[in-house]
Order: C-alpha cells, then sequence, then structure tokens
C-alpha cells in the first residue's frame, strides 16, 4: 500500500481522470477534495460495509491512538498552583509577563467553575 504524507494544496493523481487533493486538517479529521469521471464509485469505507461490502484486505488496523496531551493529576495541578504563585512573587519584569503568557497559553486558567475546560 502506498503511503502519502501531503500538506495543505497537495494532491495526486489516480490513473489519467482522477485527482485526490488535500484540502485541510481539521482536529483529527482530514478533508479531501477528489475530482473523478462520475462513473467512478467513490464509497466511504463504512457506507460500503454498512451496505454488505467487503473491507478492502489491503486496510491496516488503526493504530493505537497518539494523545497529544499530559496527563492530570492532583500533583500536576498542584504544581501549576505553585508555579503561578511563585510568577505573582515575582517583579513585573518582562521575563515574568512572558513566563505567565506562556503558562496561559499552555494551562488555561479555569473558567468559573473550578477546572479548565481542557483540563
Amino acid at each position: 500500500m502506498l503511503c502519502i504524507s501531503m500538506k495543505p494544496g497537495d494532491y495526486f493523481t489516480v490513473g489519467d481522470s482522477t485527482v485526490v487533493q488535500f484540502d485541510r486538517l481539521h482536529g483529527e479529521r482530514v478533508c479531501l477534495m477528489i475530482h473523478a469521471p462520475r462513473e467512478v464509485p467513490i464509497l466511504r469505507g463504512e457506507v460500503l460495509e454498512r451496505h454488505g461490502g467487503q473491507k478492502p484486505s489491503c486496510i491496516q488496523e488503526k493504530p493505537a491512538r497518539y494523545v497529544r496531551q499530559l496527563p492530570w493529576n492532583r500533583e500536576k495541578k498542584l504544581a501549576l498552583q505553585e508555579l503561578r504563585e511563585a510568577l505573582e512573587r515575582m517583579d513585573g519584569g518582562p521575563e515574568a509577563q512572558l513566563l505567565r503568557e506562556k503558562l496561559d497559553v499552555i494551562f488555561p486558567r479555569p473558567s468559573g467553575d473550578g477546572e479548565a475546560a481542557s483540563l
């Protein structure tokens, strides 16, 4: 099976009359644009299987999901709180302000309910 790495705007062709273009990546979903003759059937795998079709033998099983977030626990929550408190005790210099801003980007402050939405 051919595996192609692409950036938005990249495309590849299948035969002489089919073009597949990478449009964008949205979260964990990729959006593709496909230009093919009307007589060429294009079906999502789930639709094919729902209607009795068999999964092609070349399809690989989905790899274990890679989690891109830090596992969150009480110790990390306390460490974050201590870092913020230490920053508040620092002078108002540009380095301290930069650290505060970057810390808020990585770990947004709680939104009123006691927990940040992303934590």
